[in-house]
């Protein structure tokens, strides 16, 4: 059952036993930071780091994490598909989803993809740990307000409650939109993702479709927009 997190949910678990925590951060600093709070935890254990999601995969077989604690924004792909490769290689393995973006965009998606919980890095410490054990007991982790977006978005069946157009695009469409953001062409686009620059070009013209716009100029002075407004603060 998907929870609000509640005064107690930070508790130690009884048993005793150190549960493994994969991290998939690009930022080091916060990356530290967060292996930093778990080391004062006697229950949980930092079994390994990755900076890009190509790395966390090859980890993954390797340390065989209890938990993989992800961010959305790494340097070879978003963590959204990072969460439903994972999902396929190792369902067994809870993803909580660590990150500065905006709720009402992401969180339903990291959940749609397999994650088990979202949680903004402005969250306190104690609420990240609790987020943490939550998920490890093998329940859903939400904020109190995401969770009420989502409740809403059931009920109603609006997707759009922020009336933000970029939330309808899908969940590879946002990430060639993001790509574009960052000044990369097409082709460029195809290599990464590993797509027929025929697939990106298809991409491009839905994401012009949903977001109102005619024109390839209009697309990337509204991607570059978009990834200005992303970027006002650290990922």
């Amino acid at each position: 059952m998907m929870k609000p997190p509640a005064s107690n949910q930070g508790r130690q678990p009884e048993t005793g036993m150190q549960r493994r925590v994969l991290l998939v951060e690009d930022h080091p600093i916060f990356r530290k930071g967060i292996a930093m709070l778990l080391q004062h935890e006697p229950d949980l254990i930092i079994c390994g780091e990755a900076e890009t999601a190509s790395h966390a995969l090859e980890l993954v077989d390797q340390v065989v994490p209890d938990i993989v604690v992800a961010d959305i924004t790494l340097k070879d792909t978003n963590g959204i598909e990072l969460v439903k490769a994972l999902k396929a290689m190792r369902p067994e393995i809870p993803v909580l989803v660590l990150s500065m973006h905006e709720e009402s965009l992401y969180a339903e998606r990291a959940l749609r993809a397999g994650a088990r919980g979202y949680l903004m890095k402005q969250a306190p410490p104690e609420q990240v740990v609790a987020a943490i054990r939550q998920v490890l007991r093998g329940e859903l982790y939400l904020s109190a307000s995401a969770h009420l977006r989502m409740l809403n978005t059931f009920i109603t069946g609006q997707r759009d409650p922020t009336g933000d157009p970029v939330s309808k695009l899908s969940d590879r469409e946002l990430e060639v939109f993001e790509l574009l953001g960052k000044g990369h062409g097409t082709s460029m686009i195809a290599q990464e993702l590993r797509l027929s620059v025929k697939t990106i070009e298809a991409h491009r013209a839905h994401i012009k479709t949903k977001l109102g716009l005619t024109t390839a100029p209009e697309l990337m002075r509204a991607a570059v927009e978009w990834m200005t407004r992303k970027s006002g603060t650290p990922h």
